[in-house]
């Protein structure tokens, strides 16, 4: 069943995999007010829902998302693209526990880009392009482009597209391991639910413990990375999802994870 969490955005629930649309494509899905609260509320349902495991971000084509809704900017009313806990678009800065996969059609620019690099995977149709041209109205990418970006692909890449106000295409994206996936247009959303329901044959718990010590300790120090680690392990170590999993293999049959 879809639902909407404001004008502009909706959430469907299908198999633990949460599916939230930004639809605004006569304003090519840029960001405004209702689209920045609208992805906060989907969030919050994601992170609040015990059957939801994964979640899937994509829009209405032809467009992913142009970035923040110049008209807005120009009035005067920039603050209110992002929100308290989120940010820009109600996600760039949101801390939360759970997978969020961006699913790309058409273009991803400037906040549009940043959202798709606060995603943990990356589903690109053929059509995809990816650039921070902020420089290029004497901007600054301050939703989290100018350091993320260099952190997913190399930087001298990453570079060029800040300094020159350039896009990079899907293809281009995939090689140097900003898309995790390349499809054909009209398919991302299957390719990133697909994908979603691969996350969720695993341990929930596990899921998110890794997640988050990827993203903590992959530039941390090697101390710092063991004890994150450790951490992680024993916080899931007692769970009754280990005690499944084990008995699931024992016993060559498929887990049943519950969460806890």
């Amino acid at each position: 069943m879809i639902e909407s969490v404001s004008e502009f955005v909706t959430i469907e629930i299908e198999e633990r995999v949460a599916i939230v649309l930004i639809d605004r494509p006569a304003a090519r899905n840029a960001i405004n007010a209702d689209v920045a609260a609208g992805i906060e509320a989907a969030v919050d349902r994601i992170e609040n829902s015990d059957e939801v495991w994964v979640g899937v971000l994509t829009a209405t084509p032809p467009v992913f998302c142009a970035g923040a809704d110049l008209k807005e900017v120009g009035a005067g009313n920039s603050r209110s693209l992002a929100t308290k806990r989120g940010g820009f678009g109600g996600f760039v800065r949101r801390e939360r526990t759970k997978p969020v996969i961006a699913a790309v059609e058409g273009a991803a620019l400037a906040g549009g880009a940043e959202i798709v690099l606060a995603c943990d995977l990356v589903v690109a149709s053929e059509s995809a392009r990816f650039g921070l041209p902020e420089v290029s109205r004497g901007l600054i990418a301050e939703a989290g482009g100018l350091f993320r970006l260099g952190r997913k692909i190399p930087l001298n890449i990453a570079m060029q597209v800040a300094l020159t106000a350039g896009t990079i295409s899907a293809t281009t994206a995939e090689r140097f391991g900003l898309v995790n996936s390349l499809c054909s247009d009209g398919q991302t959303r299957d390719v990133a639910v697909q994908l979603a329901r691969e996350i969720c044959r695993n341990a929930p718990l596990a899921v998110r413990e890794s997640r988050q010590v990827l993203l903590e300790a992959t530039y941390a120090t090697d101390e710092q990375a063991w004890l994150r680690s450790s951490q992680a392990f024993a916080k899931v170590a007692d769970s009754l999802d280990v005690q499944e999993g084990v008995a699931a293999f024992v016993e060559k049959r498929e887990a049943r994870w519950q969460g806890k």
